[in-house]
């Protein structure tokens, strides 16, 4: 036989499009062509193919070779073709049985040895794979992390030797299995009940967390902003399934080796206020996930909000909305999810004691103004809940009781939550317009208190939607199912810019 087809995957975001890879042998003068839109890698495939070939005392034919990976449209990159391109020449020189590669799919980059070594992206196209029915097989450096795919036909090789042997039937390839037991939500993890005093900022996180609502906190260094913010994951309900593949696929695609005990685990993200615009939502010349996107269906934390770059923060508004981000260049386009729940601190000022009691602030007004306004007001209309956190005395925090422990808040968050999915399908910061208008009805007082409100604070038509929506939350964390006068005043004390 002088053709033979093998399937594996390409990367293109979180998706892995089906290739396949197609060897044809023919006359003239012996050489090895690659062809079907190859990056630089793969087109380096060509030498590490031929060595790990011979290295693993296979026949090597000495005919022409083309190697075309098709659609011819679809961009390929990185070292993932190489053993689906080294099983197709053995095939096509007659060593391997046809049958048996069409019932598999193949990732793996070889080393010149013939060792198989693990590639970025296994986890998504194990689950595409297992869509079509296939059987998968990949270096043994990838096995735990594709072994999370429920159901999926996994084996693990070391060698190019062993998947050949394993395809003739004389050898049997180990099934991949995951190497460790997900840890207990909760386990390991930052408690609340670390949080001292702040009982206003506890409930704000508690709202936000209930309705996946963004949080904006300012005050002075010192008030706690991070350690609370940190306690934000563990009392967010548990990731679902579905999702907890969706999130480790992102991290399989960025080169980012799952955590194993810890998968299932919401993410958080803090990036440096130093990140630049590409860190931040993704890019590169072939696009990879950013922080915003390693965030999904968690917390990104962004501290000193308004030292970073005014351009970095504008590029979160889209995704703010849409729970997207579209990273488009010259050869494709490319999306990743970024539903991910922002939470952000500041101080007052540029020393940070705006407001303190001490009056140690000696910024003027022009320097504090000048501040506040590196933060756009489109981006402030997509925070839901914004708060100051005063600084707390010493003798204060050293007579506060022990809080509530994160367990506890996550039990009325999960109530809360489920509300909302039974009603909505969406947590309540997700909720349209339409839906707004459906399920967050006032009545003629509640409408009242919420017209002055709009007047007094000046609120747009988005922060007049992301009211109600706060408003919402908190009535299920009452399990009310009304807006009542009192959920709505609780949340307007939300929307006013703090400083």
């Amino acid at each position: 036989m002088s053709l033979a087809i093998v399937h594996t995957r390409a990367q293109v975001g979180v998706a892995a499009p089906q290739v396949a890879c197609e060897v044809h042998l023919s006359g003239g003068l012996p050489g090895t062509s690659i062809v079907g839109l190859p990056e630089t890698a793969v087109k380096e495939a060509r030498d590490r193919v031929r060595a790990a070939i011979l290295n693993a005392q296979l026949d090597y034919p000495q005919r022409r070779v083309t190697v075309n990976l098709a659609p011819a449209d679809l961009p390929k990159d990185g070292g993932r073709f190489d053993l689906p391109i080294a099983l197709g020449i053995v095939a096509a020189n007659g060593a391997l049985p046809a049958a048996a590669l069409e019932e598999c799919e193949f990732v793996g980059e070889l080393a010149l040895s013939g060792q198989l070594r693990p590639v970025d992206g296994v986890l998504p196209a194990v689950l595409q794979a297992t869509r079509a029915g296939r059987r998968v097989i990949v270096p043994r450096g990838n096995g735990a992390e594709a072994a999370l795919v429920a159901n999926a036909d996994v084996r693990v090789a070391d060698s190019l030797l062993e998947v050949c042997a394993h395809l003739c039937g004389r050898g049997e390839l180990a099934h991949a299995q995951v190497d460790a037991t997900p840890a207990a939500h909760g386990e390991t993890q930052a408690d609340l009940a670390d949080v001292r005093g702040q009982p206003q900022a506890r409930r704000a996180l508690e709202i936000a967390a209930a309705g996946a609502h963004n949080l904006l906190l300012c005050g002075p260094p010192g008030t706690g902003k991070t350690m609370l913010a940190s306690r934000l994951p563990g009392i967010l309900p548990p990731l679902g399934e579905d999702e907890a593949l969706e999130l480790a696929a992102i991290r399989s695609v960025a080169g980012q080796r799952n955590d194993l005990p810890s998968w299932q685990r919401r993410a958080f993200r803090h990036p440096h206020h130093t990140a630049s615009a590409v860190a931040l939502v993704g890019g590169g010349s072939i696009p990879r996930p950013g922080e915003i996107s390693l965030a999904h269906h968690g917390v990104l934390f962004l501290d000193e909000l308004p030292e970073f770059d005014r351009h970095v923060l504008e590029v979160l508004r889209e995704p703010l909305e849409s729970g997207r981000i579209c990273i488009s260049r010259a050869a494709r386009q490319v999306e990743f999810p970024a539903s991910f729940q922002l939470v952000a601190a500041m101080n007052p000022c540029p020393c940070g004691y705006a407001g303190d009691p001490d009056g140690r602030c000696r910024c003027s007004s022009d320097a504090i103004a000048r501040y506040r306004g590196r933060i756009s007001g489109p981006l402030l209309d997509r925070i839901d809940l914004k708060l100051d956190m005063p600084r707390v005395a010493q003798a204060q925090l050293r007579a506060a009781a022990r809080g509530e422990d994160s367990a506890a808040v996550r039990a009325r968050v999960s109530a809360a939550r489920a509300l909302q999915l039974a009603r909505a399908g969406v947590p309540n910061a997700r909720l349209g317009n339409r839906l707004v208008e459906r399920d967050c009805a006032l009545d003629a007082t509640g409408q009242a208190l919420l017209d002055r409100a709009l007047e007094q604070l000046g609120l747009s038509a988005r922060a007049y939607h992301r009211l109600l929506r706060v408003a919402r939350t908190i009535a299920d964390l009452a399990h009310a199912r009304d807006i009542g006068h009192a959920h709505l005043a609780e949340a307007i004390q939300y929307q006013r810019m703090p400083g």
